[in-house]
C-alpha cells in the first residue's frame, strides 16, 4: 500500500528529495504522493519532521 501525507504536513519539502522515484510533489497546501509511482520504500516517512507520512 502506497504512502500518504496527512494534513499535518508542514510543506517543508523534506520528503520530496528523499523519494528515489520522484513520486512526491507540491499539492494544494501540502505535498502529495502519487500512489502509481510510490515504491513503498519508506524513505519519505523517515524524512518527515512532522510525522505526517504513513502507509495508506
Amino acid at each position: 500500500m502506497a504512502y500518504v501525507i496527512s494534513d499535518a504536513c508542514l510543506s517543508c519539502g523534506s520528503c520530496e528529495g528523499e523519494c528515489p522515484v520522484g513520486a512526491i510533489s507540491q499539492g494544494d497546501g501540502k505535498y502529495e504522493i502519487n500512489p502509481d509511482v510510490c515504491l513503498e520504500c519508506g524513505s519519505c516517512e523517515a524524512a518527515c519532521p512532522a510525522g505526517a507520512i504513513s502507509q495508506g
